[in-house]
């Protein structure tokens, strides 16, 4: 059994912002096909600024610490700073994690920008600044 730190069992156990939202302005859906981890990520933006963020994760309890983390960290953020929220920032947040489960908060940033892309899709702006970086996933053996 990993060694998990209390933060991420705090959010294991009672994770924040879980749902949907029916009306969101962007859903990110990600997964990752080695785990099965699934994420799903819900965002409200208003003037830019994300005033509620929600999330559904079918997966271990580290993909979902890390799905509550990140709704925490992009509430009452501007879309730009939300940009900056890196799965390093979030692993950070939650205490760290074992390296076997940084791909988890790899999950958690690729479903925040998949969810941001999906709102300037929604309102006409150019989401390739979302766009995952590709070759970030593939080689953690």
């Amino acid at each position: 059994m990993e060694q998990y730190s209390e933060k991420v069992m705090q959010h294991f156990n009672n994770p924040h912002n879980v749902g949907e939202i029916p009306d969101a302005d962007g859903v990110g859906t990600v997964g990752n096909p080695i785990c099965g981890d699934v994420m799903k990520l819900y965002i409200k933006v208003k003037n830019d600024i994300i005033i509620e963020a929600k999330f559904k994760t079918f997966g271990c309890g580290a993909a979902v610490a890390t799905s509550s983390m990140v709704t925490d960290l992009v509430k009452d953020k501007t879309i730009e700073e939300a940009l900056k929220i890196s799965n390093k920032a979030v692993a950070e947040a939650l205490g760290g994690l074992p390296p076997v489960k940084m791909h988890c908060s790899v999950l958690a940033e690729q479903a925040l920008r998949a969810a941001l892309a999906d709102y300037y899709k929604k309102i006409g702006r150019d989401p390739s600044a979302f766009e995952p970086k590709k070759d970030s996933h593939e080689h953690h053996h």
